[in-house]
């Protein structure tokens, strides 16, 4: 069998040669009639050319130039012919490419180009409605062409895997990496990174539309190629709720990214993506003003998978249906709104009728305006096409009645809209509703008392315990606006949210058969983490008891800074729930000793308070300590209306010397590091540097991912997030999280003595030494220091690491992991005295970027590698799960050597292997499923017979068969254990090889199965 990487191209080129629809590219006479059904998208109909056929200096393909331009525009091309002369040609390509390099090749497809008085479209896209069967037929005379191997530059014979083109303009180049040869995705990227010299005329910014890294399990797509400084991002479908691809099942062949060259390099679908996604952008600042930087956006896999499935649907559906998108935080929502709407806007059913009048896209972003313009622009050179109304209902009125193409308006208005449209039968809309983001403005939430003037604490908590923020209160007007008015027929509605209601599932969401009901689209909160576009809020998250036992721990330990461990223990003593100023002492020293340094020396934190009075005390105090302590760091404080406390009225403004308005703003100055809050901000506030939160507030349900999720943003040097919750069980915040993405917490304290232990297990591998840890450290802290530098120092450790056997890999390999892990954990906790263990973790978590990967372990080292955290490595402490009596707390954060798999009973041990391996969470029930699955097997008389007669290999052919029978007959028992067997490829491979060898051994007396039942 041929394994190496040029078989892998083969079988991708194949795929987009495979048959035309049309003859030949250009024969205007032999071209399908009529366009396909709206979102067919069958692979196919490339023509292959050589490499010789490229031109290396104008980065075309003549030959395709000319037989497009012959095929659709010949008039015009004897107008220029006779302008030009003999040097038509060579003029035209000269131009060509020089408008290319000077424009960009996605204006150029879009709008053609100008010669000398003569206009030549360069591409023809997919008319919206098909009644123009001239269009039709011009958007069937594309070119599409393939070269592998291409070889690019006039200075070097290096080439590229795969180049596409489209009318011999090249648009996407690939480079394809084969894991059975030993390189994978990783490598591809880096390969673009170092030896792929973005001055090259090919790899311009805007001379190509994308570039692809590939392999069978995953795609990674960039659209500048910059270097060592190029930013990858993920373009894979999501496995199992999380990052990367689903296996293929067996009986369906192909490889797990085939959906690449399948379907989005279909020809149907490259051309809408030209024509309706790619966008290229000019940067904008923080307040709308232009840069001058431009960028190129290719849309993420589930955004223009959700967008093109949306408008399938719609289409097929025509108006008065509702469609739940449920996209975590970081998954590009304003992009995917703005494409939706102007994808809804040109739509046609297939009587060639407009679906929808008007779009209607209600927000309270106020950039999405900007964005929907912008990006609508790019589209059509139309004037006018988006309205955007934040003032009178009445010009909402005279919009909605006068059919303007795109609405903007803002989420007050909603009941307005809801009003009108609903006296407007013949006219048909699409509403998109965008979930209700941070309440800046000021104005006040209803469930709360304009004044409060609770006598006590506990009064006040007592009387706002069930406030809403104002964006809850949005919410839950816009879903009873809805139940309200029922079902309009001539209203489609499309509504976006990161974390849904229960409420909100049943106005919007898509009933299945058993009568619950589930989101149209689905980007999940795990998902957006894996991919590296929000971090993990519950990968550092402690109690306020845990924090205690763990500052207990040290308090005798050389190894710590003795002196603050104690003096904190003394402010935990009697910490009854109101003692504000010993959580202040708590909150500021830990801030002071552990955050402030993080994201380059500029983190910010967050105070969740109880009331709106607790929030006013708040403040005082921490201004007070922070006076008094000497700390170079200024609070804000956040809540609406006014707080009378001792008879004296406060309000946000007087508290901080600015108005309500300004708040958010005057809270990105350096100096401001703390801001308390009272049900405000704990919503939709996007502030990346926020970095802790200080939890002393009851939360639950969808509260709690909102307020924790004010921490999720991504920023350069921001590796993680930090929650001390001195008010909630971990076990409740789970459970608060569960519907979006289950993750395991801490609730009990960490012995940070592991961290010795495993720095002594680490070095007993010989894979580096005291001195080159050191050395690195010295590199690594030194500013003048460079990458290769570092590379170099690391390499020789990799050497020696890749000449231990499998079993010594892998467990060094987990050993760094706990290492890097817990310290990262233990570092946001406490203040180490001892600075081997900062070097060693520096050391190591670059090291473990740079191990090569094990073939199994491919996913997740991919991510690591992109600096991302993995999910394996994080959900192999989820089978640890177990809530202790009394106080619903999780295990601590260990290290998996812990528990060896040779120290546990057999079935424990597969259960254990398959949890490290596959980063599932089996547990007893599942032991209990293999055992009664070998009792079946070792009960077969026939399978016996069979496996001690036959040879391995055609036993296994038996055993295969007779294993699949016994687990449908099983199939109720355990359908989540029998659903990962026939749906993941790798995993039945593991279990199936392992169970056949357990049988087979027991057969030959050495594990007999009389003892099974002991285990």
């Amino acid at each position: 069998m041929d394994i190496s990487e040029r078989s892998f191209e083969e079988a991708i080129e194949a795929t987009l040669i495979g048959a035309d629809l049309g003859s030949y590219p250009g024969d205007m006479s032999k071209v399908r009639e009529t366009a396909p059904p709206y979102g067919d998208m069958a692979p196919g109909g490339y023509q292959k050319r050589l490499p010789e056929e490229y031109d290396r200096k104008l980065c075309l393909i003549p030959r395709d130039v000319f037989d497009f331009i012959y095929a659709t525009q010949p008039k015009e091309w004897e107008k220029l012919k006779q302008h030009h002369g003999v040097d038509v040609k060579e003029r035209f390509l000269k131009r060509l490419s020089s408008e290319i390099g000077q424009r960009g090749v996605l204006d150029v497809l879009r709008k053609g180009i100008k010669d000398s008085g003569c206009k030549f479209c360069l591409a023809y896209f997919r008319p919206s409605s098909g009644l123009n069967e001239a269009l039709q037929r011009l958007y069937q005379a594309n070119l599409f062409s393939v070269i592998r191997q291409l070889k690019y530059s006039e200075r070097n014979e290096k080439s590229l895997d795969l180049v596409l083109f489209l009318n011999g303009i090249p648009i996407f180049t690939s480079e394809l990496k084969n894991p059975l040869t030993g390189q994978n995705v990783e490598d591809a990227i880096q390969q673009y990174r170092f030896n792929r010299d973005p001055r090259e005329p090919l790899f311009a910014f805007r001379r190509c539309l994308a570039h692809f890294a590939v392999d069978p399990d995953l795609v990674f797509v960039t659209t500048r190629l910059e270097g060592a400084k190029t930013t990858f991002l993920p373009f894979n479908q999501g496995k199992f709720g999380g990052a990367g691809n689903p296996p293929k099942p067996p009986t369906d062949g192909g490889y797990a990214t085939d959906y690449l060259w399948k379907r989005i390099w279909s020809k149907d679908s490259v051309l809408e993506l030209i024509q309706h996604f790619i966008q290229e952008v000019e940067v904008e600042d923080e307040k709308g003003k232009k840069t001058g930087e431009r960028i190129l956006i290719f849309p993420r896999f589930h955004q223009l998978e959700s967008v093109r499935q949306l408008v399938t649907q719609a289409r097929a559906d025509g108006p008065g249906k509702c469609y739940l998108i449920q996209h975590s935080a970081g998954s590009g929502k304003s992009n995917s709104i703005a494409w939706l709407a102007h994808r809804l806007s040109i739509l046609h059913d297939e009587k060639d009728r407009r679906v929808f009048d008007s779009i209607v896209v209600v927000t309270d972003r106020r950039v999405l305006d900007r964005q929907l313009q912008r990006t609508v622009r790019q589209f059509e050179q139309t004037a006018g096409v988006v309205e955007n109304i934040d003032t009178t209902s009445r010009k909402l009125k005279e919009a909605l009645e006068g059919g303007k193409t795109i609405i903007v308006t803002t989420l007050q208005k909603f009941p307005v809209i809801v009003d009108e449209i609903g006296d407007l039968p013949g006219k048909r809309f699409a509403v998109l509703i965008d979930e209700a983001h941070s309440s800046q403005s000021g104005e006040s939430t209803k469930s709360l008392k304009a004044v409060l003037s609770s006598k006590s604490l506990e009064e006040a908590e007592q009387e706002e315990a069930g406030a809403e923020t104002p964006e809850e209160e949005l919410e839950n007007r816009i879903l009873s606006e809805m139940e309200k008015r029922g079902r309009l027929p001539n209203v489609s509605w499309f509504a976006f949210t990161a974390t849904p209601k229960p409420k909100t599932f049943e106005l919007f969401g898509t009933k299945r058969p058993d009568g619950r009901f589930e989101a149209f689209s689905l980007y999940s909160m795990r998902q957006a983490i894996e991919e590296g576009f929000i971090l993990d809020v519950l990968e550092n998250y402690t109690t306020y008891k845990v924090y205690w036992r763990l500052l207990k721990k040290i308090e005798d330990d050389p190894h710590y800074e003795k002196g603050k461990a104690s003096y904190l223990l003394r402010s935990f003593v009697d910490l009854h729930e109101h003692a504000l100023r010993k959580k202040v002492e708590i909150m500021v020293e830990h801030f002071h000793g552990q955050v402030a340094h993080r994201i380059g020396g500029k983190a910010k934190a967050m105070i969740v308070t109880r009331s709106r009075l607790h929030a006013v005390r708040y403040k005082q105090t921490l201004d007070a300590y922070l006076r008094e302590c000497g700390y170079p760091y200024k609070a804000l404080v956040a809540f609406s209306g006014t707080v009378r406390d001792m008879g004296i009225d406060y309000t946000e403004a007087n508290m901080n010397g600015y108005s309500e308005k300004q708040t958010a703003e005057v809270f990105k100055r350096p100096e401001y590091r703390f801001l308390v809050v009272a049900n405000k901000f704990q919503t939709g506030f996007d502030q990346p540097l926020l970095h802790t939160m200080y939890v002393d507030k009851k939360l639950g349900g969808v509260n709690a991912v909102q307020t924790l999720s004010r921490l999720n943003r991504v920023y350069p040097e921001k590796a993680e997030t930090m929650v001390l919750d001195f008010a909630n069980d971990a076990e409740e915040i789970r459970k608060a999280f569960e519907p979006y993405y289950e993750k395991t917490l801490l609730s009990e304290a960490t012995d940070p003595n592991l961290l010795y232990d495993l720095e002594r297990q680490l070095s007993e591998f010989h894979v580096y030494d005291r001195a080159e840890v050191d050395a690195f450290s010295r590199l690594y802290f030194n500013p003048k220091s460079t990458q290769d530098q570092l590379y170099a120092m690391l390499a020789p450790c990799v050497h020696r690491y890749e000449a231990l056997d499998k079993e010594e890999r892998m467990n060094f390999r987990g050993k760094l992991t706990d290492y890097v892990r817990l310290y990262a954990f233990l570092s946001q906790i406490l203040t180490f005295a001892d600075p081997d263990l900062e070097k060693l973790y520096v050391f190591a978590r670059l090291l473990r970027r740079y191990l090569p990967p094990e073939r199994d372990d491919l996913p997740r080292e991919i991510q690591q590698k992109i600096d991302m955290e993995s999910y394996r490595i994080r959900q192999s402490f989820k089978g640890k799960i177990k809530p202790v009596r009394g106080e619903g707390e999780l295990e601590p954060i260990g290290a998996k050597g812990e528990l060896v798999p040779d120290q546990m009973e057999p079935l424990s041990q597969i259960i254990w292997e398959l949890n490290d391996r596959f980063g599932t969470d089996f547990t007893e029930e599942d032991r209990v499923f293999i055992q009664q699955l070998e009792e079946r097997l070792i009960g077969d008389p026939a399978l016996v017979a069979s496996v001690r007669v036959n040879t391995p290999e055609n036993a296994r052919l038996t055993f295969d068969h007779v294993v699949t029978d016994r687990l449908q007959d099983m199939v109720d028992t355990n359908f989540k254990f029998y659903k990962r067997i026939t749906d993941d490829r790798e995993f039945s491979k593991f279990f199936l090889d392992w169970l056949f060898d357990r049988f087979r051994k027991s057969l030959k007396g050495e594990n007999h199965y009389k003892n099974h039942g002991k285990e």
